[in-house]
């Protein structure tokens, strides 16, 4: 009888809560066993606006203690554009830190360092995302429709408690005549899960629905050690994950999607949301790059796989979908959707039956990289490529490269930035499919050309299957044939021969 009566009082509590406002909550007020990488979300009956004043606070119900607070009248982040890391908006190391004894600093731990960034204050939101002291620029709160989902703090809800949300009326605006009351009470309470899944599974699942171990992809991957032995799969199910995604430090992880497109990973990241630091702009290796402007980051980390989902960034400009830094990582039928440097990739990396799309420089690295049987679809040139005479460039094999321009562009880009010349930049193309490519095939090499290996093998029309024109390639490429080069193509055609010795099968 009395769990009757404490169940009819919670159903009392929450009718009223949604009746006062005509907002739906998620978690359902008074839910049970909810994750502890949660968002809050709120369904309107109509399309909500929301303002730039007001806050979001979540309370520790026993002790009603403040634990997390979204400022509104802070901004997400900068959008003026910047100049390849000069004269960026503010690089602030550190975002934020609690003096309480159960939520210490414990989230800024630092990963392989970029502290070496000068630090500056600055005046947007903040959160540390994947415990690295770098700290990110973000949304607190981003709607779609009807509904309202804010974002906490990551890392800020602990298992096995208690919380309460209250929001301030004026945060957000209802375009119906119903206007949003906010929640100043205890009424939008929820309780965490007891624990985590435990770390010997074999299979962590995320669902954004909040039926799986973790709602995000990120609090998936943050529950795993750094430098894992164990192969562990992290099975992403069918939703909508907008979440920026970042880590270091992780090792034989794979990340597999329940469906290639219906599984979407995405966020609007860039260089100008979150810059560079500007004293350590062109640091290039793992462990040293700072880079926090693509939708989906893995630096330093070894042997991840990537499987059958999409990841995108919903911003323009220099912004990866996913950029990779590390060794022995592979994607097998993935879709990266990018802007510029759509994917970036430094590192030893194998591709097989991916779908690349961006809008020029679509695929950056400095290798080695193999691309067995992807489409890439680039607006300008399709590589950048930065690898020096340590290791392979690029080599993709029966690959379609597609133009998406009404013109023509190139393969690949002039291997020089900034006054930094990459010499032995490669890129190696056996039996692709081409469109849109310019009859001269390579844009301006600059002048030192001796050592760049671009080349081709059988490169066909994508329309027609015929030989494409060759007769105005530039002439620092060079065409393989199977009677001068035949035991030249033979070794480029293995990965292993490519990768350093490692077979990505």
């Amino acid at each position: 009888m009395q769990k009757l009566i404490f169940g009819l009082i919670a159903f009392i509590n929450s009718s009223l809560l949604m009746a006062a406002n005509s907002v739906l909550y998620t978690p359902q007020p008074k839910a049970n066993n909810v994750n502890t990488d949660t968002h809050l979300i709120l369904s309107f009956p109509g399309e909500p606006k929301l303002s730039n004043k007001g806050t979001i606070r979540v309370y520790r119900r026993k002790d009603n203690k403040l634990i997390e607070k979204l400022d509104l009248s802070i901004p997400a982040g900068p959008v003026t554009a910047v100049n390849h890391g000069k004269n960026n908006p503010p690089y602030t190391p550190v975002a934020y830190k609690y003096d309480s004894e159960n939520y210490t600093n414990a989230n800024t731990r630092p990963g392989t360092p970029s502290n070496i960034a000068v630090a500056n204050s600055d005046s947007f939101q903040l959160n540390i995302i994947g415990r690295f002291t770098d700290a990110f620029h973000f949304y607190p709160v981003v709607i779609h429709g009807n509904q309202a989902t804010i974002y906490l703090h990551n890392n800020m809800l602990k298992y096995n408690e208690s919380y309460y949300v209250q929001i301030d009326s004026t945060v957000f605006c209802s375009t119906d005549d119903d206007h949003f009351k906010g929640v100043y009470d205890k009424s939008w309470s929820f309780k965490t899960k007891k624990a985590g899944p435990s770390k010997y599974m074999g299979t962590i699942i995320v669902d954004a629905s909040g039926k799986g171990d973790f709602n995000t992809v990120q609090g998936a991957v943050d529950f795993l050690p750094d430098y894992g032995k164990t192969p562990v799969t992290i099975l992403i199910k069918k939703g909508q994950y907008e979440e920026i995604v970042y880590f270091r430090n992780k090792s034989n992880i794979t990340f597999r999607g329940e469906d290639k497109e219906n599984t979407r990973v995405f966020y609007a990241n860039n260089e100008v949301f979150n810059p560079h630091p500007n004293n350590i702009s062109t640091n290039e290796w793992p462990g040293t790059f700072p880079s926090r402007r693509a939708a989906f980051s893995c630096d330093n980390s070894t042997d991840m796989r990537f499987e059958n989902f999409t990841i995108a960034t919903t911003a323009k400009g220099q912004a990866e979908g996913l950029l990779i830094m590390g060794q022995r990582n592979c994607l097998k039928n993935m879709h990266i959707i990018g802007s510029g440097d759509a994917i970036q990739i430094n590192g030893s990396a194998y591709l097989e039956d991916c779908t690349i799309d961006g809008d020029g420089d679509t695929y950056l690295g400095r290798g080695p990289v193999y691309f067995n049987h992807c489409r890439i679809n680039s607006y300008g040139a399709f590589m950048w490529i930065r690898n020096t005479d340590a290791n392979h460039g690029v080599v993709m094999n029966n690959c379609d490269l597609v133009c998406t321009n009404p013109d023509s562009t190139e393969i690949a880009r002039a291997p020089v930035n900034s006054k930094r010349e990459y010499r032995y930049s490669e890129a190696v193309l056996l039996d692709c499919k081409l469109l849109g490519i310019s009859s001269i095939g390579w844009g301006p090499l600059g002048e030192n050309t001796t050592d760049i290996h671009y080349w081709e093998l059988n490169s066909t029309s994508l329309i027609d299957g015929k030989p494409v024109d060759i007769s105005r390639r530039h002439h620092a490429s060079r065409q393989l044939t199977m009677d001068k080069d035949s035991a030249l193509i033979q070794n480029y055609r293995s990965p292993a021969y490519i990768l350093n010795g490692w077979n990505p099968n």
